[in-house]
């Protein structure tokens, strides 16, 4: 009896298994339709974003032309933005260069522009070879899966174009036209100075000192020391001291006064001594010429300084003309002279060294004084007619400066724009 109540119980376990075991099925199955469903949705998702992706629009045109007022060797691009940059479709532009208009082929110069520019220019162009160039809008897509794609607009071709080197720099015109206005006005001086009229020149002090400067050493029966600076032969202020010499030399010859010239630089000392024997020649007095009167120091700075201190203290002169370009010697040399009570006519462009002259020295010719010293003391028309043309063209600049000056600041004119000049 119990054997057969057993068998009974298991065979009802055995369709409850068999219940449990389709329930667990239909569960699973619901499950794994579920997933494919979802997985089924993101791709035909990503397939319908695939089929969404636009290429940007090319840009609305390309000019390319040799690159004006250079030396050839440059071509210059500009184009119209493409329409969807400003949607921010377009990631930068790409600009392709041919030789030959095989636009399939590969290019023999790529490079990338960042969006919002216009204009490139190609300076490895070389001159006199044709060239194509081709430019294509491109948008960086990184919205689906993965690292993204590059899309590309149509490519816009334009050539051919050649580089080459032009004659004249349109941009500089305005230099051409205050050049072409400086020259006749110093023409035009220097054929009046020739015909002997009078050409106003304003007085200069140092230079209308010198006679006095050169009587008042005749009249103690002192010396003169004339220093044309410590620098070489190659400095225009060494050129300007050394023309002054001459005609110091030539007033000392005719005084009969006693000139020595100190130099720190050999060449100096070979072009000083030629100058003050032709000035004892032209005085008439070329037996009285002292070739020791020029005399050569050392040329080291401080110690050419030293040097001619001592002397200016043991020797005591009554003038000491200081003329050329100085540096820290300059206070060193005027106190001493000054210590002696010597009239000293000093003079240098040098801006950092012009106060310790007009301090310690009875007269000094400031920056461009030193240079025009030779045309005022000499008169010579060539001269003249040079110092009194260029007088008057800065001041023709000067006024055009005011005038543009005035105009900009009201806004009637761009006259900055007119008169800009290009560096290239």
């Amino acid at each position: 009896m119990l054997d057969s109540t057993r068998h009974n119980h298991y065979l009802l376990l055995v369709p409850r298994a068999l219940i449990l075991l389709s329930t667990i099925a239909v569960a699973l199955s619901s499950a794994l339709a579920a997933d494919l469903e979802e997985i089924g949705s993101n791709t035909t998702g990503s397939s319908v974003h695939s089929s969404n992706r636009v290429s940007p629009e090319p840009v609305r045109s390309l000019i390319v032309r040799d690159t004006p007022n250079d030396n050839g060797g440059s071509v210059e691009l500009r184009w119209e933005p493409s329409v969807t940059e400003e949607s921010g479709s377009v990631s930068f532009y790409e600009i392709s260069r041919w030789t030959v208009a095989d636009f399939g082929a590969e290019p023999e110069m790529s490079d990338r522009v960042p969006v919002g520019s216009q204009m490139l220019t190609d300076n490895d162009a070389k001159t006199g070879i044709d060239y194509w160039y081709g430019i294509v809008a491109v948008v960086h897509d990184s919205s689906g899966p993965g690292p993204g794609t590059m899309l590309r607009s149509d490519r816009v071709v334009a050539g051919p174009v050649h580089s080459s080197a032009q004659w004249f720099n349109t941009s500089r015109s305005v230099v051409v036209v205050f050049v072409i206005t400086l020259a006749a006005l110093i023409l035009w001086y220097t054929r009046q100075a020739g015909r002997g009229r009078e050409v106003f020149i304003r007085k200069i002090p140092g230079l209308e000192a010198v006679d006095e400067a050169v009587g008042r050493a005749t009249e103690m029966g002192r010396k003169m020391f004339y220093i044309p600076g410590t620098q070489d032969m190659e400095n225009i202020q060494t050129v300007a001291g050394v023309t002054i010499l001459g005609r110091v030399a030539k007033l000392a010859a005719e005084y009969e006064t006693t000139l020595e010239v100190p130099v720190s630089r050999s060449l100096v000392l070979v072009t000083s001594r030629e100058i003050v024997k032709e000035a004892y020649i032209n005085a008439g007095r070329p037996d009285a010429f002292n070739p020791d009167s020029v005399q050569y120091l050392t040329d080291d700075q401080f110690g050419f300084a030293a040097a001619l201190s001592g002397k200016i203290v043991r020797e005591k002169p009554a003038t000491v003309f200081m003329l050329g370009l100085f540096y820290a010697e300059s206070l060193i040399l005027a106190e001493a002279g000054n210590s002696v009570g010597a009239i000293q006519i000093a003079g240098t462009a040098e801006p950092s060294q012009l106060p310790f002259f007009v301090a310690a020295c009875d007269y000094t010719l400031i920056g461009e004084e030193l240079f025009a010293a030779s045309a005022y003391l000499s008169r010579e028309p060539k001269l003249l007619g040079s110092l009194k043309g260029q007088d008057i063209g800065k001041a023709v600049v000067l006024v055009v400066i005011l005038i543009g000056v005035v105009i900009q600041t009201l806004g009637i004119y761009d006259i900055a724009a007119l008169l800009s000049v290009s560096a290239d």
